[in-house]
Protein backbone atom coordinates (compact mmCIF):
# COMPACT_ATOMS: atom_id res chain seq x y z
CA UNK A 1 0.00 0.00 0.00
CA UNK A 2 1.62 3.35 -0.84
CA UNK A 3 0.99 6.16 1.58
CA UNK A 4 -0.77 9.44 0.73
CA UNK A 5 1.00 12.05 -0.03
CA UNK A 6 0.82 15.30 2.64
CA UNK A 7 -1.07 17.58 0.63
CA UNK A 8 -3.73 14.89 0.33
CA UNK A 9 -3.70 13.84 3.93
CA UNK A 10 -4.34 17.81 4.98
CA UNK A 11 -7.15 18.09 2.44
CA UNK A 12 -8.70 15.29 3.57
CA UNK A 13 -8.05 15.99 7.27
CA UNK A 14 -10.07 19.22 6.62
CA UNK A 15 -13.39 17.46 6.06
CA UNK A 16 -13.15 15.24 8.97
CA UNK A 17 -14.81 16.42 12.57
CA UNK A 18 -13.46 16.54 15.65
CA UNK A 19 -14.82 13.51 17.30
CA UNK A 20 -13.56 11.88 13.68
CA UNK A 21 -9.94 13.75 14.06
CA UNK A 22 -10.01 12.30 18.08
CA UNK A 23 -10.67 9.08 16.74
CA UNK A 24 -7.88 8.62 14.21
CA UNK A 25 -5.45 10.75 16.38
CA UNK A 26 -6.07 7.73 19.66
CA UNK A 27 -5.53 5.22 16.66
CA UNK A 28 -2.26 6.34 15.95
CA UNK A 29 -1.15 6.71 19.18
CA UNK A 30 -1.90 2.89 19.47
CA UNK A 31 0.32 1.36 17.07
CA UNK A 32 3.59 3.37 17.59
CA UNK A 33 5.36 4.26 20.83
CA UNK A 34 7.29 7.05 18.90
CA UNK A 35 3.59 8.23 18.05
CA UNK A 36 2.54 8.64 21.37
CA UNK A 37 5.64 10.32 22.88
CA UNK A 38 5.32 12.79 20.21
CA UNK A 39 1.76 13.68 21.15
CA UNK A 40 2.94 13.64 24.58
CA UNK A 41 5.31 16.22 24.01
CA UNK A 42 2.89 18.53 21.96
CA UNK A 43 0.41 18.11 24.58
CA UNK A 44 1.99 18.39 27.75
CA UNK A 45 5.50 19.92 27.00
CA UNK A 46 5.97 22.41 24.57
CA UNK A 47 5.19 25.37 26.09
CA UNK A 48 7.43 24.17 29.15
CA UNK A 49 11.00 23.20 27.22
CA UNK A 50 13.32 24.14 29.94
CA UNK A 51 11.21 21.53 31.92
CA UNK A 52 11.25 18.97 28.82
CA UNK A 53 14.91 19.31 28.65
CA UNK A 54 15.46 18.41 32.40
CA UNK A 55 13.38 15.51 31.78
CA UNK A 56 15.67 14.40 28.93
CA UNK A 57 18.53 15.09 31.26
CA UNK A 58 17.08 12.73 34.14
CA UNK A 59 16.58 10.18 31.60
CA UNK A 60 19.83 10.13 29.95
CA UNK A 61 21.37 10.05 33.76
CA UNK A 62 19.77 6.76 34.17
CA UNK A 63 20.69 5.48 30.80
CA UNK A 64 24.39 5.60 31.27
CA UNK A 65 23.95 4.87 34.62
CA UNK A 66 22.18 1.00 33.54
CA UNK A 67 24.75 0.28 30.92
CA UNK A 68 27.19 -2.60 31.13
CA UNK A 69 30.72 -1.75 31.58
CA UNK A 70 31.78 -4.95 31.47
CA UNK A 71 33.12 -4.66 27.75
CA UNK A 72 33.60 -2.46 25.31
CA UNK A 73 30.77 -3.86 23.06
CA UNK A 74 28.29 -3.64 25.26
CA UNK A 75 28.93 -0.16 26.35
CA UNK A 76 29.26 1.18 22.30
CA UNK A 77 26.11 -0.17 21.69
CA UNK A 78 24.39 0.98 24.79
CA UNK A 79 25.63 4.17 23.73
CA UNK A 80 24.52 4.31 20.67
CA UNK A 81 21.37 3.15 21.77
CA UNK A 82 21.08 6.43 24.05
CA UNK A 83 21.93 8.33 20.85
CA UNK A 84 19.21 7.43 19.41
CA UNK A 85 16.78 8.04 21.98
CA UNK A 86 18.18 11.05 22.48
CA UNK A 87 17.78 11.79 18.47
CA UNK A 88 14.36 10.59 18.75
CA UNK A 89 13.62 13.13 21.55
CA UNK A 90 15.30 15.97 19.24
CA UNK A 91 12.88 15.27 16.52
CA UNK A 92 9.84 16.03 19.11
CA UNK A 93 11.51 19.50 20.22
CA UNK A 94 12.56 20.87 16.49
CA UNK A 95 14.13 23.45 18.43
CA UNK A 96 17.72 24.24 17.48
CA UNK A 97 18.91 25.36 20.88
CA UNK A 98 17.12 22.38 22.43
CA UNK A 99 19.24 20.16 20.05
CA UNK A 100 22.59 21.65 20.87
CA UNK A 101 22.45 21.94 24.97
CA UNK A 102 21.13 18.20 24.80
CA UNK A 103 24.13 16.51 22.04
CA UNK A 104 26.25 18.66 24.99
CA UNK A 105 25.28 17.01 27.98
CA UNK A 106 25.19 13.67 25.81
CA UNK A 107 28.93 14.73 24.96
CA UNK A 108 29.63 15.73 28.64
CA UNK A 109 27.94 12.49 29.53
CA UNK A 110 30.26 10.54 27.10
CA UNK A 111 33.45 12.41 28.52
CA UNK A 112 32.72 11.63 31.68
CA UNK A 113 31.84 7.97 31.52
CA UNK A 114 34.44 5.34 33.15
CA UNK A 115 35.95 2.97 31.83
CA UNK A 116 37.26 6.29 29.22
CA UNK A 117 36.29 6.07 25.56
CA UNK A 118 39.66 7.49 25.09
CA UNK A 119 40.48 3.25 24.64
CA UNK A 120 38.20 2.65 21.96
CA UNK A 121 38.17 4.23 18.63
CA UNK A 122 34.19 3.44 17.64
CA UNK A 123 33.44 5.43 21.06
CA UNK A 124 35.77 8.43 19.68
CA UNK A 125 34.34 8.40 16.52
CA UNK A 126 30.92 8.78 18.01
CA UNK A 127 31.88 11.23 20.36
CA UNK A 128 33.75 12.96 17.74
CA UNK A 129 30.80 13.11 15.25
CA UNK A 130 28.55 14.47 17.92
CA UNK A 131 31.26 17.35 18.33
CA UNK A 132 31.28 18.16 14.89
CA UNK A 133 27.36 18.15 14.59
CA UNK A 134 26.95 20.54 17.87
CA UNK A 135 29.52 23.13 15.91
CA UNK A 136 27.67 22.80 12.60
CA UNK A 137 24.43 23.40 14.56
CA UNK A 138 25.68 26.36 17.17
CA UNK A 139 26.38 28.38 13.77
CA UNK A 140 22.26 28.86 13.00
CA UNK A 141 21.69 30.34 16.57
CA UNK A 142 21.50 33.53 17.86
CA UNK A 143 25.10 35.75 18.44
CA UNK A 144 24.82 35.06 22.29
CA UNK A 145 24.28 31.31 22.48
CA UNK A 146 26.41 30.80 19.54
CA UNK A 147 29.46 32.30 22.21
CA UNK A 148 28.05 30.47 25.26
CA UNK A 149 27.47 27.34 23.19
CA UNK A 150 30.94 27.82 21.65
CA UNK A 151 32.53 28.22 25.03
CA UNK A 152 30.77 24.39 26.40
CA UNK A 153 31.60 23.28 23.13
CA UNK A 154 35.56 24.06 23.73
CA UNK A 155 35.46 22.40 27.19
CA UNK A 156 34.60 18.98 26.23
CA UNK A 157 38.13 18.20 24.97
CA UNK A 158 39.57 15.25 26.63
Amino acid sequence: MKPASLAQLKKELKYKSSEELEALVLRLTKHKTENKELLTYLLFDVDDEAGFIESIKQDLNGLFEEINTTNFYYIKKSIRKILRTLKRYIRYSQNKETEVELLLYFCKKMAAFSPSIQNNKAMLYVYGKQKEMIAKKITVLHEDLQYDYTQELEQLSF
